[in-house]
């Protein structure tokens, strides 16, 4: 089978290389993308998702989403605090043109769950970005809600993201938006032959064919009634008529509250 995380870190560092693949069957990436941004989505009005950051190389590439949980903490994927050292990476908020900031950030500290990738690959995939500085807030610029309701099966979500170029492909610079339909979970399973990184942690979404994340949407958010219940974790590039898989925020809840004191897996 092949799979793709969404971030956008392996196929940049292939292009540095001048390496050129197809499939990567393993940890972080597969198959080759095709159109790198949310697949069937649609530009998003000004303001609409001021709590969506775009998690940057420093030369500016975006590699992943991610928001806002206070006033120094970025909460994403577990695997877009990975791809990358930390030097090598700076956050921008309160804006929808990644090109055009409202305020840029530089992480000093990263953590994932530690029980990150455990006991199966894609399990526990979330992890917290500490900012050097305190986020300035505004009307573009807020924490994000966290749901403490799960979202039915059939109820519809929204996800927010910058997408990423396939090579030679010009950059996406607009936030993008899509309305996707959670699926109950044993459907999820039996639609990817019960493989398993799917799990109670994650919430699965499936409108169409044509329609899905893709590659750099990945620690981006899912929103349930303005509050949020998932980020984006992984699929099969994309929009090609598979559910994909995001982190569930909800079930995750009590690990984000506790993670700066207790259980935690330090990225240096």
């Amino acid at each position: 089978m092949e799979f793709r995380f969404l971030s956008l870190a392996w196929w940049i560092l292939l292009l540095r290389m001048g390496s050129s693949i197809d499939v990567i069957d393993g940890k972080r990436l597969a198959t080759k993308l095709s159109d790198n941004r949310i697949v069937g989505g649609q530009e998003a009005e000004d303001g609409v998702a001021p709590y969506q950051v775009s998690i940057q190389t420093t030369w500016r590439t975006h590699i992943c989403g991610g928001v806002i949980l206070d006033k120094e903490w970025i909460l994403t994927a577990g695997h877009c605090a990975l791809d990358f050292n930390l030097e090598d990476l700076r956050i921008i908020v309160g804006t929808n043109d990644r090109l055009n900031p409202g305020q840029t950030l530089f992480p000093d500290e990263a953590l994932v769950h530690c029980l990150y990738d455990v006991p199966y690959m894609y399990n526990n995939d979330i992890g917290l970005i500490h900012v050097n500085e305190s986020i300035i807030f505004n009307e573009r610029t807020q924490i994000v809600e966290l749901s403490s309701e799960q979202p039915p099966a059939g109820s519809t979500v929204t996800l927010t993201g910058w997408g990423a170029p396939e090579i030679n492909w010009p950059t996406v610079e607009q936030l993008q938006t899509i309305n996707l339909t959670v699926i109950d979970h044993e459907e999820c399973r039996k639609a990817w032959d019960y493989h398993t990184g799917i799990d109670i942690g994650h919430i699965c979404t499936f409108t169409k064919e044509g329609e899905g994340s893709c590659s750099g949407d990945s620690g981006g958010p899912i929103m349930w009634e303005g509050k949020l219940v998932g980020l984006v974790n992984w699929g099969r590039a994309c929009g090609v008529g598979m559910p994909d898989m995001h982190a569930n925020t909800v079930y995750y809840q009590d690990w984000i509250r506790r993670t700066r004191s207790g259980c935690k897996n330090r990225v240096t």
